[in-house]
């Protein structure tokens, strides 16, 4: 490295001071919402819980337990769209008091298969709240009683939190932590809940809403291509003058495991491409920050040049001080912060992998679905921001 400009690596360092001094504070932990504590039974016949569930066996059983935990009254739907794994059946067993089965029919042309599902469950949906609800997700007890009591006490009518990941192996924890992370920096929560801001931000697993938002959108749709469906979503109410808020909690938990490294790869690849807008100049240009930001520092610490070394570590530093509080929150050493830039390169490959895919034809695979890339593809309108959005 002795070859480069020592003032070259003084680049990484300004940007990570401008990262943690930003206004907004995207690597803070401001937006927090948890259970109610202690719990108690509640009236909750105002709210349908509409889950789309796809070869969800294993996992269901856990998620409508949490929600039969919550209190009464509560309505709730699950379409199984298509499994082959005996969800159904599965469903039925475990189910509370009150849940409808629908059986779901393939999408129609031009539907992704998640958003598809939604619509034939929201159609059933006669309460003044929704909450929609991945399969593998489970809920701690007075986790719907907080929900509601947020919405109504600050007026937001569309609320979502990003679930808490699985961490059981050592794969899970390196990568699942830095998910969240990326997602804060690209969707900075408090810009996203901010009504006089364009950044629209959501986290499909949870998400609380008034029913009425369906039709004063003009239904899903209006972006029933959309593969980053829950940011999406939160962009058409929020267009439609709606307020949104999204944060982070404990007290919602994905349930289902990461089996291998590329299920993850995958569940990054789903979307990664799409966020960059199909652009190879995005693309590149996000090679070059990614590098720049995570591995030219590295790679200073070897310099020659003791100014160069100096603000390599004080890049460093001030990038792990920033990656510390998404730790801290989910209880994990700040020594994984040191891992951050090979985190990142892994990242990196894992949105080439979604842009070569995408070259070869494959807009996006999930769930045993291909999207097939379609010839001459622009980017949909409206800003964007990253696949994060489950």
């Amino acid at each position: 490295m002795s070859d480069l400009p020592p003032y070259l690596f003084a680049i990484p360092a300004i940007l990570w001071l401008a990262v943690a001094f930003l206004p907004w504070r995207p690597w803070s932990n401001r937006e927090v919402l948890e259970a109610v504590s202690p719990c108690r039974r509640e009236d909750l016949s105002g709210v349908t819980v509409l889950i789309p569930a796809r070869d969800e066996a294993r996992v269901i059983g856990r998620t409508l337990s949490s929600v039969a935990a919550q209190g009464d009254g509560l309505s709730v739907v699950l379409v199984d769209d298509g499994s082959t794994d005996g969800t159904a059946e599965r469903a039925r067993l475990a189910g509370p008091e009150g849940l409808r089965v629908v059986a779901g029919v393939p999408p129609p042309p031009g539907w992704s298969g998640k958003l598809w599902a939604l619509e034939q469950g929201r159609r059933r949906v006669r309460t003044a709240y929704t909450l929609l609800l991945d399969a593998d997700i489970e809920l701690a007890p007075g986790m719907i009683c907080a929900l509601l009591g947020k919405m109504r006490k600050e007026g937001i009518s569309f609320l979502s939190l990003m679930a808490a990941p699985p961490m059981g192996s050592f794969r899970e924890k390196l990568l699942l932590p830095a998910f969240v992370y990326f997602f804060k920096l690209l969707y900075p929560f408090r810009l996203a809940n901010s009504p006089s801001s364009r950044v629209a931000a959501a986290a499909g697993g949870c998400i609380l809403m008034e029913t009425r938002l369906f039709e004063g959108i003009g239904g899903l749709e209006t972006i029933k291509e959309e593969l980053i469906d829950d940011c999406a979503l939160a962009r058409r109410v929020k267009e439609a003058g709606g307020s949104t808020w999204v944060g982070v909690t404990r007290s919602v938990r994905t349930v289902r495991p990461y089996n291998g490294l590329g299920e993850i790869r995958d569940m990054v690849a789903r979307t990664a491409y799409t966020q960059l807008r199909y652009s190879g100049v995005l693309l590149a240009l996000c090679t070059v920050v990614m590098a720049v930001a995570f591995l030219l520092p590295v790679a200073g610490l070897a310099s020659a040049s003791g100014p160069a070394r100096w603000a390599s570590a004080g890049a460093l530093g001030v990038m792990c001080l920033t990656y510390m509080p998404t730790l801290a929150f989910y209880g994990r050493s700040p020594a994984w912060s040191l891992c951050l830039p090979g985190i990142a390169m892994l990242y990196l490959f894992m949105t080439w992998t979604s842009a070569v895919r995408f070259w070869k034809g494959e807009r996006s695979r999930w769930k045993g679905r291909v999207y097939a890339a379609k010839a001459g593809r622009t980017p949909p309108p409206g800003p964007r921001s990253r696949e994060g959005c489950s």
